[in-house]
């Protein structure tokens, strides 16, 4: 049975090879265009946290209350595919530091209770010098892993790799401390900490360190340039120096550049790009938090505030999307506590923008408390993803939202077919063994299926940014509803702007004030018209048959209602989250049901395979 099974499913799956990657990408990676692809070409979306190294300590943080390979696997659970691991220039260039102990430097700086906990947590790392214990930490190699010791095993990098975690390292600052402010001495060429030869003397060696380390897929410079002395001549001769010495001494990395100002400005790219020798390896990177914008989400109106801050980022760093680099967002994250107003407020028109660009990310930050921060022991991070002692999250429910972001909108044709495939099977089946095979199938097929990003067939997505989820039907009768992404339903929006049912002639129409939004067939009238209005470009308008407006929304079981549109005056009070969609262009498997030329051979095959199951 499982034979015949596996048969008639084979010839599809045999098909995608050509197509598709495992779930972990072939590397190394490079960049075709605006996106980051694996060595086969398909793309590969770094969906990271950052884990601070560059601290006083200059030892990952959370050793002492967890094994660096237990911290490495809970990454893996929670949706994460990818690390940003910050490092300090100095233990990199001075003798002095390297040689400390791990041991030493807790004890430097009076951490008896962290060293007691290492001793527990990760004791093999305990009394190897700080620049060892790092090396040891990032050259465990795959192919050489039944050869290396336990301390490689039970260090960073090697743990990350172990479970196929891919590793960007930032240079993070010179001295080793928190970052950042305009007077630190980290912020720019010429600073007292931050002497420019010195720095391509680190990033080189740090370069060649990982040269042979598959699992370290890039290089990010320089964390927020800032300061007076900040100039963008000295960009241009400071970083692309940087690039090109750390692509000299490993070639396989990217080569990751900030911009001025906290990384929040690369404007200047517009009239003058990089000149470099070498190419598919440039990425620039982009931070953005709630508080970039001081007290403005919390204090203005929410669509205009937007509207704004969009078209700032857009102006300032979106561009390079265009001009065919990727933008990588290294820094965004949110007080992970939920009370903070102005972190909410931004996070859901941050969801918005983040998901129609289908942008590479980095959440800050996985800590949950630090060793030593800004001389508090055990300082709380209110923006980790772990509660205080590590023990657990800190905010499920805002880590459910952002996990939409992880998976790429855009994926791979034949697994369209695959997924498509498995479900007719599923529904059509009686035979109890076939149906649970089906779904383990399409459970492992939508979890590996590695995208590309112009291979499928091109459709849009309903995404809601304040959950996360997309707009999905579970018929053609039952109310539309919000659920996962991974099966939103396929829709095309057409230039007359109705949104149609993709393969279908059913639209979405508004029918009246707090009801229910339907399908119909009669898509010429008014009210299947949707039109994103305000400054957000995120309320869905369209008209009621006495010609009042109404706005897509939310009821309190997620079915997609229409309401009177709220919060397009200046009013700063008002909250227009519950109002808020975005169409997205999307390939994701799973979400394009259309298909009609693949469905008669689906059916087909799945009829042949349950006669099979009958004789």
């Amino acid at each position: 049975m499982v034979n015949l099974f596996y048969f008639f499913l084979f010839p599809l799956l045999a098909l995608s090879t050509t197509t598709t990657t495992s779930s972990a990408a072939a590397l190394p990676l490079s960049t075709e265009s605006r996106w980051i692809v694996d060595e086969s070409g398909h793309r590969a979306k770094l969906a990271c946290v950052n884990w601070p190294s560059h601290l006083e300590v200059m030892v990952a943080e959370g050793l002492s209350k967890k094994p660096a390979e237990q911290i490495s696997s809970e990454i893996i659970d929670l949706g994460f595919n990818c690390v940003r691991l910050t490092w300090p220039l100095f233990l990199f260039t001075n003798d002095t530091l390297a040689s400390l102990t791990v041991r030493q430097s807790f004890k430097n700086l009076g951490l008896f209770e962290a060293i007691a906990g290492l001793q527990i947590n990760n004791p093999s790392i305990i009394d190897l010098s700080l620049i060892n214990a790092y090396k040891s930490r990032c050259t465990a190699q795959m192919i050489n892993i039944h050869l290396v010791t336990n301390v490689i095993f039970q260090a960073v990098v090697g743990s990350l790799a172990k479970k196929n975690v891919m590793i960007i390292l930032d240079n993070h600052t010179s001295k080793p401390g928190w970052c950042c402010s305009n007077f630190d001495g980290n912020g720019f060429f010429g600073d007292v900490c931050f002497n420019p030869d010195l720095w391509i003397k680190g990033l080189t060696r740090v370069a060649t360190i990982f040269n042979d380390t598959p699992y370290v897929v890039a290089m990010s410079l320089r964390n927020e340039l800032r300061g007076s002395r900040q100039n963008v001549d000295d960009w241009y001769r400071y970083m692309q120096k940087g690039a090109e010495a750390v692509h000299a001494a490993n070639p396989n990395v990217l080569v990751i550049l900030s911009g001025l100002n906290y990384d929040r400005d690369l404007s200047f790219l517009l009239k003058k790009p990089v000149s470099l020798s070498f190419s598919n390896k440039l990425v620039f990177e982009l931070h953005w938090y709630g508080f970039s914008d001081g007290e403005a989400w919390e204090n203005g109106n929410l669509n205009q505030v937007c509207g704004e801050r969009v078209g700032e980022t857009m102006r300032k760093a979106g561009f390079l999307l265009d001009q065919g680099y990727p933008l990588f967002l290294s820094e965004f994250g949110v007080d992970m506590r939920g009370t903070n107003v102005n972190d909410n407020r931004y996070l859901n028109c941050f969801m918005g923008w983040a998901a129609e660009l289908d942008l590479d990310w980095a959440l800050w930050v996985l800590t949950g408390s630090y060793y030593l921060r800004e001389g508090v022991v055990g300082f709380d991070e209110t923006y980790g993803v772990y509660n205080w002692n590590w023990c657990g999250v800190r905010n499920q429910t805002i880590l459910h939202k952002i996990s939409a972001l992880q998976y790429p909108f855009k994926g791979n044709i034949i697994f369209s077919y695959i997924c498509q495939f498995l479900r007719i099977l599923s529904s059509v089946a009686s035979h109890t063994c076939l149906i649970q095979q089906s779904h383990e199938l399409l459970s492992f097929v939508l979890k590996t299926a590695g995208p590309g990003y112009s291979e499928a067939r091109l459709h849009q997505v309903i995404f809601h940014p304040m959950t996360g989820l997309c707009v999905k039907r579970l018929s053609l009768v039952d109310p539309l509803a919000l659920g996962p992404c991974s099966e939103a339903e396929a829709w095309t929006y057409t230039p007359q702007k109705t949104l149609t049912i993709k393969g279908t002639y059913f639209c979405l129409q508004a029918d009246k004030l707090g009801k229910p939004a339907k399908l119909g067939v009669i898509c010429s009238y008014a009210s299947s018209k949707w039109e994103a209005i305000s400054d957000s470009k995120m309320h869905l308008s369209s008209k009621l048959q006495d010609g009042s407006d109404v706005c897509l929304d939310i009821d309190s079981d997620n079915n997609i209602v229409t309401n009177n549109c709220k919060c397009l005056d200046k009013n700063s009070r008002c909250d227009p989250g519950s109002q808020w969609f975005k169409i997205i262009d999307s390939t994701r498997c799973g979400a394009d049901n259309s298909l009609p030329e693949i469905s008669s051979i689906v059916k087909l095959i799945s009829k042949n395979l349950l006669a099979s199951f009958s004789l």
